[in-house]
């Protein structure tokens, strides 16, 4: 039984590794290296959604001299850890379409860009300019260029199922 409980661990690990390599080659720069500024993209690709002090914390544990690059051999261990304690777990859908409903104070069902920009870029950890331009594309419709976000929660977050 205990030979049966290491081999059924070694596979999560395995499974766990492959996981992270595919996430971090999607990124890479050059034979196992990412830009310092993918990392958030790769941790959210893998279900982990870290706040902005939680994924600096991460990035001084992971990155080489502030060389802006992170070697895989490093962020290998440091993200299975991760992902094996599973940290940063993703927001409930529910949560998600709660935050926006009391965004739209008219129970509109769509928040205009204006409106989401102002509440994401001056409330709790501001997005930048660039992230705000990359949901705006991603998220507005393209005949009324508003956002119904009914419709795009379940873009942002992931099934537990999964």
């Amino acid at each position: 039984m205990v030979e049966s409980n290491n081999q059924s661990a070694e596979n999560t690990m395995s499974e766990v590794h492959k996981r992270i390599k595919a996430a971090f080659e999607r990124f890479k720069l050059s034979p196992n290296t990412v830009d310092v500024r993918e990392i958030g993209t790769i941790m959210y690709s893998l279900g982990c959604f870290p706040s902005q002090a939680d994924l600096h914390d991460f990035i001084a544990e992971v990155e080489e001299d502030h060389s802006g690059f992170i070697h895989l051999d490093r962020f290998l261990p440091a993200m299975t850890k991760v992902l094996l304690e599973h940290k940063f777990p993703p927001i409930p859908k529910e949560h998600l379409f709660q935050a926006f409903e009391v965004l739209d104070k008219d129970s509109k069902g769509y928040l205009e860009p204006e409106e989401l920009t102002k509440y994401m870029t001056q409330e709790g950890e501001p997005f930048s300019q660039e992230e705000m331009d990359e949901m705006l594309t991603a998220f507005s419709d393209q005949e009324t260029n508003v956002i119904y976000y009914k419709d795009i929660v379940s873009q942002l977050t992931i099934d537990p199922g999964n």
